[in-house]
């Protein structure tokens, strides 16, 4: 294993992952914070937006590690948490480097600027991945490079981007990702497949998505309510994909109040909603397979059921594998 700035992107990337599709509409984001000697003072992400930047997260623990100064933890607040860096580093940063898988923010929005923060705490090196393209938050290298801190840029840039990119369609369009659970064997029926820890998850993911997309035969099977109730999150948009309009209204999910669902036999609907989950077996996939942007499969430990979902001939490219408690969870896009 080679120690080098790839390593350092590479932990703050693998932290960001595992809030892909929870920080909406924030893009993911990791950041490594990394010692005089080598050695790694902190590796976090952001996690929901209204929070704390990745940033200020692990500039947050590494100031713990460096300073034993427990108060620090209590603090929730991004501005509470600045202000204590900032009265209280005393020069601790300043041979300390900065690895972010998105360029730092410059503007002070629901949390103040990441820029600011970094170039006050005198770090002298920040290494970053992606530039930041959203006009608002952009030029937090330049606040970086005219307080004497060397901006590295490009960082596996390509994985970088791929981990923007939901953020960055969501701004341009709208970001598709679909979502199914299967077990080791590859089925998918037969019951709840995953484990409680990727329910809730999903949850979360419902919690800021604007649509959920559904096939027809699915919710007369499943009745279904197809909201967010283990985070105690919103409920979703539902997109119903159906030839046919008879569907029994008893069906728990169209009695969430203030939730819109529509009953449709096309894809034009997507056009009006930033963030869409699909979620269903092998005919959805085909169907969608042209708007889908992103796929994300949970693996079960498991074995049984019976039906599995077909997906052709398609081949994929994953861009991130990780484990939760029980299940893997892959992110992946087709290849074309």
């Amino acid at each position: 294993m080679v120690i080098d700035n790839n390593f350092y992107m590479t932990l703050a990337l693998r932290e960001a992952w595992k809030y892909q599709g929870l920080t909406y509409p924030n893009p993911a984001v990791g950041c490594t914070v990394v010692g005089e000697h080598g050695e790694i003072l902190a590796v976090e992400a952001h996690h929901k937006a209204g929070q704390p930047h990745a940033e200020v997260n692990a500039l947050k623990a590494a100031y713990y590690k460096l300073t034993n100064d427990s108060y620090i933890l209590a603090l929730q607040d991004s501005a509470d948490i600045h202000t204590h860096l900032l009265s209280n580093h005393n020069g601790i940063f300043q041979h300390t480097k900065l690895y972010t898988t998105l360029e730092p923010c410059s503007h002070q929005g629901k949390t103040p600027s990441c820029a600011n923060l970094i170039a006050e705490l005198g770090i002298k090196e920040v290494y970053v991945g992606s530039n930041d393209t959203n006009k608002k938050a952009a030029n937090g290298a330049m606040i970086l490079s005219m307080n004497n801190c060397m901006v590295y840029s490009e960082i596996m840039k390509r994985e970088c981007d791929a981990l923007l990119l939901p953020f960055q369609k969501s701004l341009e369009s709208s970001f598709v990702f679909f979502k199914w659970a299967q077990r080791l064997n590859g089925t998918v029926d037969g019951g709840i497949v995953s484990s409680d820890s990727s329910r809730k998850q999903v949850h979360a993911m419902r919690d800021v998505c604007d649509l959920l997309v559904i096939g027809g035969e699915t919710v007369r099977r499943d009745r279904p309510t197809l909201d967010a109730r283990l985070v105690n999150g919103k409920a979703p948009d539902i997109l119903i994909l159906s030839r046919k309009q008879d569907f029994d209204r008893t069906i728990p999910l169209f009695g969430i109040e203030g939730r819109k669902v529509f009953i449709e036999d096309n894809l034009e609907r997507l056009h009006a909603y930033k963030n869409i989950m699909i979620e269903g077996g092998s005919q959805m996939y085909a169907l969608t397979r042209d708007v889908v942007d992103y796929y994300l499969c949970y693996i079960a430990p498991s074995l049984g059921g019976e039906a599995s979902i077909k997906f052709g001939n398609d081949k994929f490219e994953f861009l991130n594998v990780d484990k939760e408690s029980e299940d893997i969870i892959v992110w992946m896009k087709r290849r074309i």
